[in-house]
């Protein structure tokens, strides 16, 4: 008789959480009595690696760990796994409501729920909203149409290196990175995550809407030490010359564009029949840029013009 889902992950879990030593997969398959029933390594390889994402979906820590005879362990360490006890106040428990609800439109909205219910059985208060009332009209959100997003999240929490394949904004064609990834972050309507570049054994930051294809985990250990703070807003700025108010270069073709005159800093007239302007760099720029078509080519900054690609390639194979 088939054994049901639950058992078979609670069976995981145990063999994880009492464990001295990391388990590889033939240990564990000797061990689960599902497994002996999975038929061949490749049944079994399959339902191993469902039950392991769905542990750590569940909140469980597991780690993975390469023993001296290059075989690849599991372990899921006490201290890693309890919950200190929870104390909040009522105003911290309204912040973590309100973050929660940033998360509505997202696919962590389902983990966001869920962790808000542990919570409150593990004693944190149920507060109302501080802010009702005052600013009832704001809904906060946070967008997320990155696919990249989710496993880039879960690897970042794992503590997993993965690979992938990204496209600079001054490139043609995308290259493949292996990436150590150390925490994602919003800004400016773009996410972004930093994390360490092994093929060039630095700190990177790599834009989210540029990551082609899937993001692949590998297993392995971390080669670098992670800082305890990593500041991806302040790197993002200072590759984007944020030190002033940044501004992009474009050519608009003569008699056309007169919204974005408008909104220029600073316009030069040309003879061949566009003129240059300057115009402050802001989120949805690019957008808005795609709107004029053919009358607007952009100069500067490498990014913006990515950007502005991109929206037109999408268009064109839409």
């Amino acid at each position: 008789m088939a054994i049901a889902k639950a058992e078979r992950l609670m069976n995981l879990a145990l063999c994880l959480l009492g464990t001295r030593r990391p388990l590889s997969k033939r240990e564990l398959r000797g061990s689960i009595e599902a497994y002996l029933e999975a038929g061949n390594d490749e049944s079994f390889n399959r339902m191993f690696e469902r039950d392991k994402d769905d542990l750590r979906e569940l909140g469980l820590v597991i780690e993975t760990v390469e023993n001296l005879e290059g075989e690849t362990g599991y372990l899921a360490r006490r201290d890693s796994n309890r919950l200190p006890p929870v104390s909040l106040d009522a105003e911290e428990a309204a912040a973590l409501g309100l973050a929660a609800k940033v998360w509505q439109q997202a696919r962590l909205a389902g983990a966001a729920s869920g962790a808000l219910q542990k919570l409150r059985a593990a004693g944190m208060p149920e507060a109302g909203d501080p802010y009702e009332g005052q600013h009832s009209a704001i809904e906060p959100r946070i967008p997320v149409h990155e696919a990249a997003f989710e496993p880039l999240m879960l690897a970042c929490r794992d503590r997993r290196p993965v690979v992938f394949d990204y496209r600079r904004s001054n490139a043609a064609r995308p290259e493949t990175r292996q990436v150590e990834p150390w925490a994602l972050e919003c800004w400016r309507g773009h996410w972004y995550l930093a994390g360490y570049d092994r093929d060039r054994a630095a700190e990177r930051v790599f834009r989210l809407s540029r990551i082609t294809g899937k993001v692949r985990s590998r297993a392995g250990k971390y080669t670098a030490e992670v800082p305890d703070v990593v500041t991806v807003r302040e790197t993002v700025a200072a590759w984007a010359g944020e030190g002033a108010q940044r501004s992009a270069l474009i050519r608009l073709r003569a008699g056309a564009g007169y919204p974005l005159r408008a909104k220029a800093t600073a316009v030069r007239e040309g003879a061949d029949g566009w003129d240059e302007l300057e115009v402050p760099y802001g989120h949805g720029l690019d957008a808005w840029l795609v709107e004029f078509g053919p009358d607007v080519v952009v100069v500067e900054p490498a990014d913006l013009r990515a950007d502005v690609v991109d929206r037109l390639r999408a268009v064109a194979q839409g």
